[in-house]
């Protein structure tokens, strides 16, 4: 439970982010050092998806478990419901920092909303989302379970570690260029549909901006 085997992607974002992270992870240290202070002298270690591990995804405890990463003021299961977040790729540098990984290969993929059912599972999904949204100052009259949920319920994961439980967490989103294998998606295409939604959620800049990185990688640059 909360390990998911993945096969090895033959197209798209699972495809790119799954050949980055086991043959050529310094595409993305590279792009992600850039945001990082200096005071981080170690590498990141990416723990999933790695080959050796089926590709396998994380959610729920077990992200937090393969990270390393105790909880010890306000627990997953006290913010959010099982079947959470299944995150892309995972890293560290071990004691210093972690990071939470979401990777996208065309614009619609950005676009979703909650499908919770249950009623506990709506209540507690709602509850934290008013949090994080109020922490962050976002628009106060949108609903972040519908549109950009994903964006949304990232944003929250990285408040619960950052702000309620001091865990010097970073949430990268990963933007695939010029995907040959799916939707060719150029970066002007990208930037549009980012720009209208961070200007509907209100996220251009937040509490938690710096700690939020987005990483453009060229496809056509890796043949």
């Amino acid at each position: 439970m909360g390990k998911i085997i993945q096969q090895k992607g033959k197209k798209g974002s699972l495809k790119w982010i799954q050949y980055i992270l086991n043959d050529h992870p310094d595409i993305l240290n590279n792009s992600i050092n850039k945001f990082l202070p200096d005071s981080y002298t170690q590498p990141i270690e990416w723990l999933s998806p790695l080959a050796g591990d089926d590709y396998a995804e994380y959610q729920d405890q077990t992200f937090l478990d393969l990270l390393g990463i105790k909880l010890t003021k306000k627990e997953l299961k006290d913010f959010w419901p099982s079947i959470g977040p299944q995150w892309d790729a995972l890293g560290r540098i071990q004691n210093e920092a972690y990071f939470l990984v979401e990777a996208r290969a065309h614009v619609s993929e950005i676009i979703s909303s909650s499908q919770a059912k249950a009623e506990s599972s709506i209540s507690l999904i709602n509850k934290s989302l008013k949090e994080t949204k109020k922490y962050l100052n976002l628009k106060p009259g949108i609903d972040l379970t519908k549109g950009f949920y994903q964006y949304s319920n990232r944003l929250a994961h990285l408040y619960l570690l950052r702000v309620l439980n001091n865990i010097p967490a970073y949430q990268v989103f990963v933007y695939f260029l010029n995907d040959h294998t799916h939707i060719p998606t150029s970066l002007e295409e990208w930037n549009g549909a980012l720009q209208l939604m961070h200007s509907i959620l209100g996220t251009h800049k937040h509490k938690l901006s710096k700690y939020v990185f987005e990483v453009f990688i060229d496809i056509e640059k890796l043949k």
